[in-house]
């Protein structure tokens, strides 16, 4: 006969999910602008980005929303860390048409958001733009990809390096130094066992596992900050329909994707192809009816905003 004591139960309870821990998304959207987590977050920039980084504040961003419908396809952070550089974390959890095209926006976006008319261009501050992602981009054998911009002599292969004034001294930068950074990483392509920091990270972004020994900055946090069964019953609920949700667009996406517009296409047949769309334009009904906005499924499907607004 099962214990029946609500103590007991609560205790098992406790010591079964004692291991399970919040995914990023959520803890980005939900615990990770709070000052008191600033550490957890740190650790994560201070592993990828190669330097100690502390936050001095955290900025509003399009992913700042709280709303039963707020965005669950992409969840994004926007800090500012010690040296007043701008550092944009992004997740997207689904295929994005688009995505290398509206990293740069963003990008842009928050260089001009952050000088005011009629600074001067010294004013202007580098920004890290880092995106997690679930979906397959493109083709590549590694999960971590880091782009700069450098100035390499055609014929000489040296770096230029430019000469800046700062007050009454000329200082000399590299460009890299200047412009922004990109950090790309394919979560579902790590598939090995995690032997360095960032590997512990990836790790965690991927299957939610931390080691109990752990000394990875921000990992030693998480494991105290981000418990599942640290949160309200009320908190559990909405995190575990944020799952839900996110398992139940992969899965019409996929469907659409592959007993559709594939197939159709693949056949070379009038018929396929408008099986392909039908199918499509009811995932995009399934989408709309869980709340999804008219913009996300678009980029999601590739049906135009008129088509979907009609549904």
């Amino acid at each position: 006969m099962k214990n029946s004591d609500p103590k007991a139960m609560a205790e098992n309870e406790r010591k079964e999910l004692q291991d399970r821990y919040i995914r990023f998304d959520w803890a980005i959207k939900r615990l990770l602008r709070q000052k008191a987590n600033f550490d957890v977050l740190e650790g994560f920039l201070t592993v990828m980005l190669r330097e100690e980084v502390h936050i001095l504040e955290i900025l509003e961003s399009e992913g700042n929303q709280k709303s039963a419908d707020d965005k669950f396809n992409r969840v994004d952070i926007k800090a500012k860390n010690s040296k007043g550089e701008i550092i944009i974390v992004e997740i997207q959890n689904t295929r994005e048409v688009h995505y290398l095209e509206r990293i740069l926006y963003g990008v842009a976006k928050a260089i001009t958001e952050h000088i005011s008319l009629g600074e001067g261009y010294q004013k202007v501050k580098k920004v890290y733009s880092i995106s997690i992602l679930y979906f397959d981009l493109g083709v590549g054998t590694d999960y971590f990809y880091h782009g700069q911009n450098h100035f390499t002599g055609v014929h000489t292969g040296d770096r230029l390096r430019i000469n800046m004034r700062d007050r009454d001294a000329v200082i000399t930068h590299l460009p890299a130094e200047i412009f922004p950074e990109y950090i790309l990483i394919r979560v579902n392509e790590f598939d090995k066992v995690a032997m360095t920091p960032l590997d512990e990270w990836i790790e965690y972004l991927k299957d939610g596992t931390i080691r109990p020994d752990t000394t990875t900055p921000g990992l030693r946090e998480a494991r105290e900050k981000l418990k599942y069964y640290s949160m309200s019953t009320s908190e559990r609920h909405a995190y575990d329909e944020h799952l839900n949700v996110i398992m139940i667009q992969n899965d019409v996406l996929d469907t659409a994707k592959w007993e559709g517009r594939i197939e159709g296409l693949a056949e070379g047949k009038a018929e396929g192809l408008a099986e392909g769309e039908a199918k499509l334009q009811q995932t995009a009904a399934n989408m709309k009816r869980l709340g999804i906005s008219t913009a996300d499924i678009a980029e999601c499907t590739g049906l135009p905003v008129e088509e979907i607004e009609k549904l």
